[in-house]
């Protein structure tokens, strides 16, 4: 019997971390591919259609889009449940938990997104806005945890809680700005669907299977709709029940049951190596039934899909997207993207965070975080630099100019690597000073 984590939050800050690492491995991966004697197979690969034909017509996406627009969507279904489990329970419950991290993503998107967009006003590339906006939370949270105790618990607190707000802001981002071409007909059926989500979330109907199921209807109705088929994954998170029902009743009768499970074994019988009776092996199986009444659907979905995003989904999405070929026909003079990218996540990212969150102090909106000082707050923010995983989605969604988007993962890649080196090293430094001091 699988016992549930003690805590939510630090289980969801070492999964995250962990994954990091994959994530890591499948982009140095990428790269070397793309740039070996094997790269045109390495292209090729995602280009293959995957899929069944079916009266003449075929049903399926190359092995690119299958990842980016199915798979994706399971990573943002998860990101839509640590979303909602943040906001009910956790560390965006309520304004004076919430004000200042969000506070902080705002200041971290808003920043970095007028960088970019400045220096490349008026030109197609300007579409990209969105792309220095982003913070990866699997790489960040793995730098940070990697410094150990030269960081307050209360920082990565905070970092966590920033990223999971700057999620959000990512997907308020791309439901607006990344949807074209709307087909009104799919986006009500998109509507419906989503409407008897919310139906069954109000008549306390705790069945995943039927959630999950009316999931993959909203999924297609919104890859029609001409809205990214990912959000379906975050609509369908926030329809996804939380609250625990019979609490009571079930923690009544653990007491009982663990009674009955005793009074079965007979020590003068039984010998300590002997394997359970049929009447023990029944009562831990009602035991595990009355364990999982204690975990709400939106738990139980969010600890099942936690390994497939870590060690799968994202690093398969960091393979399929970090490889960049770099040779003499990359134009790096496509307008300002490079910079744009480099300086939004660099500079941006910080200066944002660290400027937004100060002023909100003084002007009393917000409160800092106990035992976190404003020089560890910037630090946060270099580290909220590394923009991976996110930034790269964003770019597939901004340019349909292949050099476009193959500078701006070129400039994303610099930028996270970056970021991670000045964020990790200034931490470093003014742990050492706050020691010596």
């Amino acid at each position: 019997m699988t016992q549930p984590p003690k805590n939510l939050f630090l289980d969801f800050v070492k999964s995250e971390s962990f994954g990091g690492i994959f994530l890591f491995i499948s982009a140095v991966w990428a790269m070397i591919y793309a740039n070996s004697f094997l790269s045109s197979y390495y292209f090729e690969l995602w280009h293959l259609n995957l899929g069944f034909s079916l009266g003449g017509h075929f049903f399926g996406f190359s092995i690119h889009h299958w990842i980016d627009d199915v798979l994706m969507a399971i990573f943002f279904l998860l990101v839509g449940l640590e979303i909602k489990r943040e906001v009910m329970y956790g560390e965006l419950c309520g304004f004076s938990k919430a004000a200042f991290p969000v506070i902080a993503a705002l200041g971290g998107m808003i920043v970095p997104g007028l960088i970019y967009h400045s220096l490349n006003a008026g030109t197609p590339s300007a579409h990209g806005f969105g792309i220095p906006m982003a913070t990866d939370i699997a790489f960040a949270l793995g730098v940070i945890l990697l410094l150990g105790k030269r960081v307050p618990p209360a920082l990565k607190v905070f970092l966590v809680t920033l990223a999971v707000a700057d999620d959000l802001g990512a997907i308020v981002v791309i439901a607006i700005f990344y949807s074209s071409n709307l087909d009104l007909m799919w986006l009500a059926g998109s509507g419906g669907i989503l409407l008897v989500l919310i139906l069954l979330n109000a008549l306390g109907v705790r069945y995943l299977w039927m959630y999950l199921l009316l999931g993959v209807g909203l999924w297609i109705t919104m890859h029609n709709s001409g809205i990214h088929a990912t959000i379906a994954g975050v609509a369908l998170a926030f329809t996804i029940p939380i609250r625990i029902t019979q609490r009571k009743q079930v923690l009544h009768s653990f007491g009982a049951m663990m009674a009955h499970f005793k009074s079965a074994f007979d020590p003068r019988t039984h010998s300590h190596n002997k394997p359970l009776d049929q009447a023990q092996r029944d009562i831990l199986y009602t035991l595990q039934d009355a364990t999982k009444n204690l975990q709400s659907p939106l738990e139980r979905l969010e600890h099942a899909l936690h390994p497939y995003s870590a060690y799968f989904i994202m690093p398969l999405f960091a393979l399929a997207n970090a490889g960049v070929a770099i040779n003499q026909d990359l134009n790096f003079k496509v307008d300002e993207i490079l910079w744009g990218v480099i300086l939004g996540l660099v500079v941006g990212k910080p200066i944002g965070i660290l400027g937004i969150t100060f002023l909100a102090e003084k002007l009393r909106i917000a409160k800092r975080p106990d035992g976190v000082s404003w020089g560890q707050i910037l630090g946060a923010g270099m580290l909220a630099g590394i923009g991976f995983t996110m930034s790269m989605f964003m770019s597939n969604l901004a340019f349909n100019n292949q050099d476009a988007m193959e500078v701006s993962k070129v400039a994303i890649l610099l930028a996270s690597l970056i970021a991670g080196i000045l964020g990790t090293l200034y931490l470093i430094v003014i742990a050492k000073l706050k020691a010596k001091a």
